[in-house]
């Protein structure tokens, strides 16, 4: 999966990283359009793969880079926000929590395993933030929409089991969070050994 590509050197490497990184936030904004939704959850909750350039870029430039895409790409949709910025918010914190493990622990053991544990590390951390990010700030501005009352019932009426919010956080937005992380792990798996020697700049600035 992962390799040793030539680089570019010197100032080539800033701008040629510059650039990768900048492509990489473009593809991660626009597929924070083509979210969709799944049937096992209440219709307000999406699927989306917006993460996946983060976790590309994160291997193949190093966890900072991957943390910057993650920001440019909520930063260019605030312009777009119905949230006033909150979901922004939340959205880059479950990011960087899933692809800041996953650079860390690739950079520091360079293969295929350590680049699926660390990936996986991170979408564990992602999940479990999301029920804190989700209780604390997401959804606080929820209420002001739509009643709290109302978003519990469209929990219960998938599983009547659960009580309250922060039991629906945990049985529905947890597992639906890591699940979102693991497809962009799987896709990443598929497709980074062939794209990673343009990332990386491979055979430029000889």
């Amino acid at each position: 999966m992962m390799d040793t590509a030539t680089r570019p050197t010197g100032k080539r490497v800033d701008a040629w990283k510059l650039t990768m990184t900048a492509m990489l936030s473009a593809i991660a904004f626009v597929l924070m359009f083509l979210e969709f939704s799944v049937p096992i959850m209440p219709p307000f909750i999406k699927m989306d793969l917006s993460d996946l350039p983060e976790l590309i870029g994160a291997f193949a430039m190093g966890p900072v880079s991957g943390v910057v895409i993650c920001l440019v790409k909520n930063l260019l949709h605030l312009f777009i926000s119905t949230t006033g910025g909150v979901g922004e918010l939340s959205n880059f914190l479950l990011g960087a929590c899933f692809v800041l493990p996953a650079g860390i622990v690739y950079r520091k053991w360079k293969g295929k395993k350590s680049a699926i544990a660390g990936a996986m590390m991170g979408a564990v951390l992602m999940a479990l933030v999301s029920i804190v990010s989700n209780y604390y700030i997401v959804y606080p501005f929820y209420y002001n929409f739509m009643d709290k009352e109302a978003i519990l019932a469209a929990y219960q009426a998938i599983f009547p089991g659960v009580g309250n919010i922060l039991h629906c956080l945990i049985v529905f937005n947890a597992p639906f969070t890591f699940i979102k992380g693991l497809l962009s792990v799987v896709v990443t798996v598929l497709v980074y050994k062939h794209i990673s020697p343009f990332l990386k700049g491979a055979g430029r600035g000889r």
